[in-house]
């Protein structure tokens, strides 16, 4: 072996042993916990606007706003920054080394990239005192999509994309396939029965959410028209224009809220 294939190999034995370390998984339990607070603001948001208060977005940039303008918001907002580094850390390490099916490797990159982007918000709001909404960022990417090659044709695939994660999440909250990334062992019956409700309600709020910003992705293809795509908060708000009301966009909020309860019972039981 050469000194070249030694050196690689030492260094991929050090990560590995560094994303198996018992610092990593600390601080992968405080950014899923970290999580928690992040849904349980947007459904907090969400209800604001379900009941006639619409004037903050209910997306992650909107949550992590409100965190900023709350007492010693600035230093919960960089314990969130360290919390969500070392998800996508961990979520990282999984894909790169983990033995786990390739389905499992390609969502766990999948996460990893969204862990990067919410550590991009925090520090944007840290640092730069604001950030681009959820909507902004989804009609400026699908803007940049629709100007290549067969454009629309890529924004179409993307919407389906979406629509396909949501439909993935509303399955794995029905068949409770959630379950298989937590110790169940550690659990008390009392504590698995609460957080199989929680996880039910939860992945089925955040798969409608996610279903839904899919078909307006596809419909900003369909009419070429960036400005129809948008991110969590014009979903949310969408539901609220349907015939059933605010009342559809309330239960929604509700399933993120349980959702939120979920995250907080996963930093605790969950398998790293």
């Amino acid at each position: 072996m050469s000194t070249a294939q030694s050196a690689g190999r030492e260094a991929k034995d050090a990560a590995r042993r560094a994303a198996d370390s018992p610092a990593m998984n600390t601080l992968a339990r405080v950014g899923l916990a970290c999580r928690g607070v992040l849904y349980a603001l947007i459904g907090v948001l969400a209800l604001q606007i379900a009941f006639g208060d619409g004037s903050r977005q209910a997306d992650k940039s909107g949550a992590i706003t409100t965190i900023a303008a709350l007492p010693f918001g600035q230093v919960l907002l960089w314990i969130m920054t360290v919390g969500f580094a070392g998800l996508a850390l961990w979520q990282a390490s999984e894909a790169v080394f983990s033995h786990r099916k390739a389905a499992d490797r390609v969502q766990s990159a999948f996460r990893t990239g969204v862990y990067v982007l919410i550590c991009v918000t925090l520090l944007s709001v840290l640092l730069a005192g604001r950030a681009k909404s959820d909507d902004k960022q989804s009609q400026n990417l699908t803007s940049k999509l629709l100007d290549l090659p067969g454009g629309q044709i890529i924004v179409g695939l993307v919407g389906l994309g979406v629509i396909a994660l949501g439909v993935y999440w509303i399955h794995e909250g029905l068949t409770k396939k959630f379950e298989r990334e937590l110790d169940l062992g550690r659990m008390s019956p009392k504590a698995r029965s609460v957080m199989e409700r929680l996880g039910q309600a939860g992945y089925v709020a955040r798969g409608v959410i996610t279903g839904g910003a899919g078909v307006f992705v596809g419909y900003a293809a369909v009419t070429f028209d960036p400005d129809k795509a948008g991110g969590i908060d014009a979903t949310l708000r969408r539901f609220a224009d349907t015939p059933v009301g605010p009342w559809l966009l309330a239960v929604v909020a509700l399933g993120l809220l349980l959702f939120a309860g979920y995250c907080f019972g996963e930093s605790r039981w969950r398998r790293t």
